[in-house]
């Protein structure tokens, strides 16, 4: 249990207060900027799939720079190699010694643009650093700075020269976000916004890593009721026996589900977690960790819609949270 209705306030007032500031620079996607600290508080990287233009790339470097955090970018193409993300060691001949010298992976928010360009063996060097915030080169292990969240674009349209995320990578996102498209008042929003200048130039520090930690800390303290817990599970299992769904989503996934759902519900100054946390984050906690059948696929089906369908067949709990 969180421990006064203080902490609360002060979670609220940090995601408001942070949503605003990053609201300097994006215009209308308030949603989608507190799902990317829903992801920070949990520690989790994020998948952002969608057309070039939308505004992934500003939005991840305003993310950076309002919390203050190391950040790196990495444009993903077919040359690069995996000593290009991790860095390397090279024989210092002053020194007459092998010496490493660290990659851009070392920092709190990376960008890996474009990163379905590069080849699997490239792919295959942010596995481990997912995972276990390490980095093992010629058998010597170095950890990551903390936070560290991989914040990844890929565009779902463009396929030529290409190579599809395996699944094993794809689980190790936590969320997998689409911008869309603005509407009309906030295309013109935009115009305007960047017609003299970036934005992203002027834009100061909100807050801080310390910050972060502090709430991220807390976080793990809302109250998630054994029925809700028993309810996100289920959805989870679900998914496994479905009969469009060739694999369903893993034990990872009931994990990121019931995480996520206390993140949303601290920055929304809940010291408990709702039924309606955990449907709200379904698809996109667990959409991109199921992989259709044949059928299904012909048919049009999509793991959007054979989530709902689960989400409609699995009885909500109605007890007192």
């Amino acid at each position: 249990m969180i421990d006064t209705a203080r902490d609360l306030q002060l979670a609220e007032e940090w995601s408001n207060g942070l949503r605003a500031h990053i609201g300097q620079v994006i215009v209308g996607k308030d949603r989608v900027v507190e799902l990317a600290l829903v992801a920070l508080l949990c520690e989790g990287h994020v998948l952002l799939e969608d057309v070039p233009g939308v505004g992934k790339t500003t939005l991840i470097r305003a993310l950076a720079q309002s919390l203050d955090c190391t950040f790196r970018r990495i444009q993903f193409t077919p040359d690069l190699l995996p000593t290009d993300v991790t860095g390397l060691s090279f024989f210092n001949q002053k020194h007459s010694e092998f010496e490493f010298r660290a990659g851009p992976i070392f920092t709190n928010l990376l960008l890996a643009d474009e990163i379905n360009r590069a080849t699997p063996r490239t792919q295959s060097a942010l596995l481990e650093a997912m995972q276990e915030r390490t980095v093992t080169l010629d058998g010597e292990t170095h950890l990551l700075p903390r936070p560290f969240l991989v914040l990844a674009t890929q565009n779902p349209v463009e396929l030529a020269g290409t190579f599809p995320l395996p699944e094993a990578q794809l689980d190790r996102f936590l969320l997998r976000i689409e911008l869309g498209y603005p509407s009309a008042a906030e295309e013109e929003q935009i115009v305007l916004r960047f017609a003299a200048k970036n934005p992203l130039d002027t834009l100061l520090a909100h807050s801080d890593t310390a910050m972060l930690a502090t709430m991220t800390a807390q976080r793990q303290n809302v109250m998630l009721s054994e029925a809700v817990r028993q309810y996100a599970i289920t959805i989870v299992r679900a998914t496994r026996s479905h009969p469009d769904v060739e694999l369903g989503a893993s034990p990872r996934g009931s994990l990121a589900l019931n995480q996520t759902a206390q993140a949303l519900a601290f920055l929304r100054g809940r010291e408990f977690v709702l039924p309606d946390d955990i449907k709200e984050l379904v698809p996109v906690v667990l959409g991109h960790r199921l992989i259709l059948n044949a059928e299904a696929r012909l048919h049009g089906r999509s793991a959007e819609t054979i989530l709902q369908d689960i989400l409609r067949s699995v009885p909500v709990p109605v007890e007192n949270i």
